[in-house]
């Protein structure tokens, strides 16, 4: 009984793991790139915009739909590494 309550604990520290950083990813592609850095950005040019107008309009939903992708990828791997897949 102990031993399934240290995996489980063990599961999901590496789950919110997970989360937490996808999250950081999320908010430096996001909010960073598109906003914070935009003027550090500006010299760059991608399809006839700048870099940071580019983060702030497609950027960051590509990046956002990557993430998605890889947490569905990663988290399969923990299910499977802890046993709980379906």
């Amino acid at each position: 009984m102990a031993d399934d309550k240290a995996n489980a604990a063990a599961y999901w520290k590496a789950n919110v793991s997970l989360i937490t950083w996808s999250l950081v990813v999320w908010a430096l592609v996001s909010y960073g790139f598109g906003i914070l850095l935009r003027p550090m950005l500006m010299g760059i040019s991608v399809g006839g915009a700048d870099l940071g107008f580019w983060f702030a309009q497609q950027g960051s939903i590509i990046t956002f739909i990557a993430i998605i992708f890889h947490y569905a990828w990663r988290l399969n791997k923990l299910d499977k590494e802890f046993g709980v897949e379906e």
